[in-house]
């Protein structure tokens, strides 16, 4: 299994922090937010990553070409910012044939072998997309209703319009290539192909048993750093 992680966002939450180095370059606790994903990465067993460039790529090239591991390859956007959705189809012929892990590069996961259970659930029987989740209450600098419910089998229900869902997305998932076959041309969400997998009955949720840091503003880089501490 290879891994593709999102780097390849503005940052305009984060501010002053990013104004003249991309969000992943941006330390907690003397770390950068990319190293730290690609660490979980590298702990789960995984070699190969992909890892996508828009805003400043030239720093996270750089940085990343000290790295001796995961091998990292890199998927171009500084054209066209290609949302979640664009940037793992644009990155599909590098990620090979099988299922792959799709990683958020401004999340932290607190806990020992964090991505295991993602590794440890799939089925590719059985699902299209595995998407690791929190409980709403052990999730750091979050502050909205919650993603997710789910079913006795494990599978991915919506809050729809419900005003609270006991679980966050934490930003980690296994997807099969098979979810991206005729998406469109261009910049789309991720969201697209986790409906399709849901309407399916072929999306499911499994618990990270740690804490999680939803790091995408200053403040949210104070509190994972309490959290960290």
């Amino acid at each position: 299994m290879k891994a593709m992680v999102l780097a390849a966002g503005m940052g305009t939450r984060m501010r002053h922090l990013t104004a003249d180095r991309p969000k992943p370059m941006v330390p907690v606790l003397g770390r950068t937010l990319i190293d730290r994903t690609l660490d979980r990465v590298q702990e789960t067993g995984i070699g190969e990553a992909v890892v996508n460039l828009h805003y400043r790529p030239e720093i996270l090239r750089d940085h990343l070409a000290m790295r001796p591991a995961p091998r990292i390859a890199f998927s171009d956007e500084t054209g066209l910012l290609l949302e979640t959705g664009g940037g793992v189809a644009k990155a599909l012929p590098m990620l090979g044939d099988g299922p792959f892990m799709v990683v958020n590069s401004d999340n932290i996961w607190i806990g020992e072998r964090a991505f295991a259970p993602l590794t440890e659930a799939w089925d590719a029987a059985a699902m299209e997309a595995l998407l690791l989740l929190v409980p709403i209450e052990r999730a750091v600098g979050y502050g909205r209703a919650g993603d997710f419910s789910l079913d006795a089998e494990a599978r991915l229900i919506r809050r729809g319009a419900a005003p609270r869902a006991p679980f966050v997305f934490t930003g980690a998932q296994i997807l099969s290539p098979a979810l991206f076959r005729d998406v469109p041309e261009g910049p789309f969400s991720l969201n697209l192909v986790w409906d399709r997998a849901i309407a399916a009955g072929r999306a499911c949720g499994i618990i990270h048993p740690g804490m999680w840091c939803d790091v995408g503003t200053p403040e949210g880089v104070t509190e994972a750093e309490e959290a960290l501490a």
